[in-house]
C-alpha cells in the first residue's frame, strides 16, 4: 500500500484549533483501517501530531525524500492546492479532489448575503469576489479535463455534486467514470453511543456551530426563535463576534468555546431538542451527528437538507422565514428506536478506503 499525502488549507493543531475537523475524523479512520497518511496544512509554520496524525508544512514537503502515492487534496483553493498542483502533480500517481462547498462555485450565487457587522463594503467585495469566482472555476475546469484518468472527484452530496456540473460547465458523461457522491462521515462517538432521554434536561433547545458569525448558520434564526420564546431554554455553543453586535437573549446560555465530541454529548444528553437552521450547506454533518446519536432535530427546509435528511425521523425541516420551534412538540416525541446508520463508517468512510486501497494498486 502506497503513502498518502492529504493537502488542507487548514487542519486542527497542536493548539486546541477545530478547523476542517471532518477531514481529521477522515484520517483517523484511515489510519485505523492501515493506510499511511500524512497531512500537509498549507496554513501551519511547524509541524506536529494531532491523534497520532503527523501534519507537516509545505517547507517540509519540499526538502522531505518521502514519496507520496496518492494526494487527496480537501476543499481545494487556488492560493494553495492548485499553486501546489501545477509545480509537484508529478510526484503522485493518482490524486483524489473531495468537494465541500465554496471551492466550486460562484460564492456570491449560492451563500447569504453576511451580516450586517461583516458586510462593510459588500456590494464591491462581493463583485470582486465574482471576478475571482469566475477565474476560479476556469482555471479548475482545465485542470480537471486535463488528466482525468489519474485524478478521482468526490462529492459529500448530490447536491454539491450538481453544483459542480453547472459551475464548471462540464458534462456529466464526461466524469462518470472518475467520480463518486460518498457523504460526510460522522464522529465515531455519535455512532457508539445514544442518546440519554431520561437524563435529566436543562435546555429545550441546543444550537452547536463553531463558527458563530457566518450567515449560512442562521444564529439569527435561533435568536429571533429564543425571543419569541421566554418560556424555552437554549444552549448556543460556538466562538465569534455575534455578540459584539447583537443582544444576548435573557433565555440563551452561551458556550464560547469548541467543544471535542464528547464533550458535546455532555450537552446533547441534557438537551431535548437540537435547533439547526440553515441557509446553504453541502451536508450538515454536525446535524447528521445530533440526529444519529438519537436527538430530534430542526432543521431548514431546503434542497440539500431535504436530500439528506430523507432517511431520518428524527429530522424536521422547517421553513426559515416561519417560527422554526413550531415542530418542537412532535420533534421531542420522535425518539428513534433504532440508530440510523446512512451516515455510518460503513457507508461512507469505508467507502473511500476501498477506493483508495484499489488506486493504490
Amino acid at each position: 500500500m502506497g503513502k498518502i499525502l492529504v493537502a488542507v488549507a487548514f487542519y486542527p493543531d497542536d493548539k486546541g484549533n477545530k478547523r476542517l475537523y471532518y477531514t481529521h475524523v477522515r484520517n483517523k479512520y484511515y489510519q485505523q483501517e492501515g493506510l499511511d497518511v500524512t497531512v500537509l496544512n498549507f496554513s501551519t509554520d511547524h509541524h506536529y501530531n494531532v491523534d497520532g496524525i503527523h501534519v507537516i508544512t509545505l517547507d517540509e514537503y519540499k526538502k522531505c525524500n518521502d514519496k507520496y502515492d496518492i494526494l487527496i487534496c480537501h476543499a481545494a483553493n487556488i492560493r494553495n492546492h492548485y499553486r501546489f498542483l501545477k509545480k509537484y502533480q508529478s510526484d503522485f500517481r493518482k490524486i483524489v479532489f473531495f468537494f465541500h462547498g465554496h471551492e466550486i462555485m460562484h460564492i456570491k450565487k449560492y451563500y447569504p448575503k453576511p451580516y450586517s457587522f461583516k458586510a462593510r463594503h459588500y456590494l464591491f467585495k462581493s463583485e470582486l469576489v465574482n471576478i475571482y469566482d469566475t477565474f476560479k472555476l476556469k482555471l479548475w475546469r482545465n485542470f480537471f479535463l486535463s488528466d482525468l484518468n489519474k485524478i478521482k472527484l468526490i462529492f459529500v452530496s448530490n447536491w454539491i455534486k450538481d453544483v459542480f456540473l453547472e459551475e464548471t460547465r462540464i458534462k456529466a458523461e464526461y466524469i462518470s467514470d472518475n467520480s463518486k457522491v460518498i457523504n460526510n462521515s460522522i464522529g465515531a462517538v455519535f455512532e457508539k453511543e445514544s442518546y440519554q432521554i431520561k437524563t435529566i434536561k436543562k435546555y429545550d433547545f441546543i444550537t452547536i456551530r463553531n463558527y458563530l458569525d457566518d450567515s449560512k448558520y442562521a444564529i439569527d434564526l435561533v435568536m429571533r426563535d429564543a425571543k419569541a420564546h421566554p418560556e424555552y431554554k437554549f444552549c448556543l455553543i460556538g466562538k465569534g463576534s455575534y455578540f459584539q453586535y447583537n443582544i444576548l437573549p435573557k433565555n440563551v446560555e452561551l458556550v464560547q468555546r469548541e467543544l471535542s465530541h464528547k464533550e458535546m454529548l455532555k450537552f446533547l444528553n441534557k438537551s431535548y431538542c437540537g435547533l439547526m437552521p440553515t441557509r446553504e450547506d453541502t451536508q450538515g454533518v454536525m446535524t447528521c451527528e445530533m440526529a444519529t446519536f438519537g436527538l430530534p432535530v430542526i432543521t431548514s427546509n431546503i434542497d440539500v437538507c431535504r436530500e439528506i435528511f430523507a432517511e431520518m425521523n428524527n429530522v424536521f425541516l422547517a421553513s426559515n422565514s416561519k417560527d422554526l420551534t413550531i415542530y418542537y412538540s412532535q420533534a421531542v416525541k420522535a425518539i428513534p428506536t433504532k440508530k440510523n446508520e446512512r451516515y455510518f463508517f460503513k457507508n461512507t468512510v469505508k467507502k473511500e478506503i476501498d477506493m483508495l486501497y484499489r488506486l493504490s494498486i
